[in-house]
């Protein structure tokens, strides 16, 4: 196992290098640039032309890459043209919100995803199982900032059991139930946004399993339907969820993006809809870095899980 790990996590750096290649390409080939976006009538283009040529602006774009590249190595994600803050100070800031909002939204997913799929598995065309249906439909249907803009309008304004947007309120003690609060209105969005195709996932292969050789075998020495769920049906039931669980985090960081712009949640997702804005290149690429990080670690410790929960899979 641990020659596989280091196998993959040498493996990763190509992959992470040829991201953000392909992403600083994307960045520089949008039209503008931060100079432009500088509103002060006393800037000629002498000067505009002077603040390019500081910034590197005018450098070829393989030369600004291994120059941002250089950086990297060192440890340094540059500065933002902004801000004039260190980039790795302001993603540092933003890390501990995002993660926390969407490790909660995926948690609180599968802790619905799973029993739900397989009652809905071993109950098969039930009231249970149209309800999930529609649920499951409803959530990989619905855009993000659709759902978000309808929990705001219904538990903020019409019901006032929650607030609107922020991590804590304007004003107060920054109390975990005042935070906790804030956080169930987003957490809810990408809960329901992953909800749908774990749902139905889980149902396929709860009833696969059912069907097995094995299943049967349990039910003949007379082991009770509890029993047969709980020691011989769900742990084969979660090895496709594992694997979905890596797969859906991409998914999970784009639809964050959305949410905090659409609850003001000062994550990741706001920064990089600040930076796109801004032409803020630096803070753009920092992020990307990250989220490219992210994604692969997740699919590594995908890969891991899935490991432990068969025992049939060995990495050698």
């Amino acid at each position: 196992m641990s020659q596989y790990i280091v196998r993959r996590l040498v493996i990763m750096i190509p992959v992470v290098l040829g991201i953000t290649l392909i992403n600083y390409a994307i960045i520089n080939l949008a039209p503008g640039d931060p100079v432009d976006l500088l509103i002060d009538p006393n800037l000629t283009e002498a000067d505009r032309a002077t603040r390019r040529e500081a910034l590197g602006l005018n450098d070829p774009f393989l030369v600004r890459y291994a120059r941002w590249l250089g950086e990297l190595v060192q440890g340094n994600l540059g500065y933002s043209y902004t801000t004039y803050e260190p980039v790795l100070e302001r993603i540092g800031e933003r890390v501990g919100p995002t993660l926390l909002l969407m490790g909660t939204a995926l948690l609180l997913a599968y802790l619905l995803a799973i029993p739900l799929g397989i009652a809905s598995a071993v109950r098969p065309y039930s009231g249970l199982d149209y309800a999930t249906g529609v649920v499951g439909l409803l959530g990989v249907s619905l855009p993000t900032f659709f759902t978000g803009l309808v929990f705001i309008y219904v538990f903020s304004l019409k019901l006032g059991w929650l607030p609107s947007g922020g991590m804590t309120s304007l004003g107060g003690a920054a109390h975990w139930t005042d935070r906790l609060r804030h956080l169930i209105l987003p957490a809810a969005v990408l809960a329901l946004a992953n909800l749908g195709l774990m749902l139905r996932l889980v149902r396929s292969s709860t009833l696969e399993v059912l069907r097995q050789d094995f299943v049967r075998t349990a039910r003949a020495k007379g082991l009770g339907p509890w029993q047969v769920l709980v020691r011989h049906v769900l742990r084969n039931t979660l090895l496709p969820v594992i694997t979905m669980a890596g797969l859906q985090l991409p998914a999970l960081i784009a639809g964050s993006i959305i949410t905090e712009q659409v609850f003001q949640w000062p994550g990741m997702g706001w920064l990089t809809i600040q930076a796109i804005l801004g032409r803020d290149y630096p803070t753009l690429m920092g992020l990307n870095l990250l989220a490219a990080v992210m994604v692969l670690a997740g699919n590594l410790l995908a890969d891991i899980l899935y490991g432990v929960a068969d025992p049939r899979i060995r990495y050698e």
